[in-house]
């Protein structure tokens, strides 16, 4: 038998009974669907993931601020001031590997204006040098250098979202915004795809603040010009960049001695290893891919067996046809063929739509639950590869039981 007698054969047979070819095909629509979307969200989250340890800094240590009970605030500060000026000099001298140490402290607002439009940020004290330590990129302008810390200058580089909330109708660089009582001019602003929210996402791998909603300016300039609370630490973050020499959780470990002695003991600190967070975000995502996998795997054996369900019934409505068949010449394998490409059929339609569906899904899913999702031709490939798999699997049975049918029985049969 020719392939296409087999293809209008298996397209007749499978339009006259429209309902029941529809709810097979459905079953493996949504197991593809879930095999895309799966692949989508855990690819685009593993991305994701990879780029923020990337911009935090793959030798990177991070030393954060930890918030002291009230209740207890006035007895620990008798033995430690939280993380300081001192505990920077004293990872420099004594910490072996380390290429820069980026400290970075903030200050309350209550007000910003800019261009008489208000905007919400977030102000952070850095270091010059603090674009070495977490890959900050530039839309406009620069970043403030060492003259500008040296001399306290105001001066200070806006996140995209500040810039947008405070310039709407034109240039940012060169003009004034005002935080709280100090007038500072803006310098540069930060492109949008460089920074990371502050709010924790990637599963604890995003920095202190590094958000489009900040404003930053020389930590000189922040500490000289701003009120600070005298009970709060003066640092609220310490960058350590490491020369790539000893693994970063060598030298956390060693910090973590040295800041131990230096705070009296006092736990006001937390130390995060990029590297370990990234490690436990993969693990995860892998137990995530494995549940999704296992749904994804349900619905197409699901969609399997209502194939083979099909097939089955098809097989009984056509015995008499197929018994004419056979005693008009056609062979076993003829018999085979067709109800192998009428399996195939119901399963490559069922995979089409469900790559359709998975794409609709991904989209509905990185739009409003703010999951990046990233749809890759190997998830295409796959998520198809395995439904027409399936479709060829349900069908041998059904074939074979078809091939294997006496003629002279079938034509006996009403």
């Amino acid at each position: 038998m020719r392939a296409s007698d087999a293809l209008l054969f298996a397209l007749e047979n499978l339009s006259s009974r429209r309902l029941r070819t529809g709810l097979s095909t459905l079953g493996m629509m949504f197991g593809v669907a879930a095999v895309i979307a799966m692949l989508a969200i855990g690819t685009g989250a593993e991305r994701r993931a990879i780029a923020t340890i990337e911009r935090l800094g793959v030798h990177n240590v991070l030393i954060r601020a930890k918030e002291v009970p009230l209740s207890e605030r006035n007895e620990a500060r008798k033995k430690s001031m939280g993380l300081s000026d001192r505990d920077v000099a004293a990872i420099k001298e004594a910490i072996p590997h380390v290429a820069l140490v980026a400290p970075k402290a903030t200050v309350d607002t209550y007000k910003i204006i800019g261009d008489g439009y208000k905007a919400q940020a977030k102000i952070w004290g850095v270091s010059y040098r603090h674009t070495e330590a977490t890959r900050l990129t530039l839309q406009e302008g620069r970043f403030f250098d060492e003259w500008d810390e040296r001399s306290h200058a105001q001066v200070c580089v806006l996140g995209a979202g500040v810039r947008r909330d405070l310039f709407v109708d034109g240039e940012a660089v060169g003009r004034f915004v005002k935080v709280n009582d100090v007038w500072l001019k803006v310098v540069g602003v930060l492109a949008a795809d460089s920074l990371i929210a502050g709010s924790g996402e990637a599963g604890g791998l995003a920095g202190a603040g590094e958000g489009d909603g900040d404003i930053y300016l020389p930590m000189a300039t922040l500490l000289t010009k701003f009120e600070r609370d005298p009970l709060e630490p003066p640092l609220v973050e310490i960058v350590v960049k490491l020369d790539g020499q000893v693994p970063p959780h060598e030298s956390a470990a060693v910090i973590a001695a040295l800041l131990t002695q230096l705070h009296g003991g006092v736990d006001d600190y937390q130390i995060q290893v990029p590297q370990a967070l990234l490690a436990q975000k993969q693990e995860t995502q892998r137990i995530f891919s494995i549940v999704m996998g296992c749904i994804a795997g349900i619905s197409l054996l699901v969609g399997g067996i209502g194939i083979m369900n099909i097939m089955l019934a098809s097989v009984f409505e056509q015995t008499r046809e197929i018994g004419v068949r056979r005693a008009v010449g056609a062979l076993r394998r003829d018999i085979r063929f067709q109800f192998l490409v009428e399996s195939f059929l119901v399963a490559g339609l069922g995979g089409a739509l469900g790559v359709l569906l998975g794409f609709i899904i991904s989209a509905i899913v990185a739009a409003y639950a703010g999951w990046p999702t990233v749809i890759t031709p190997l998830a295409i490939v796959l998520s198809t590869g395995v439904s027409g798999a399936v479709g060829l699997f349900s069908g041998l049975y059904p074939a074979i039981r078809a091939s294997r049918l006496d003629p002279i029985e079938a034509l006996r049969r009403e």
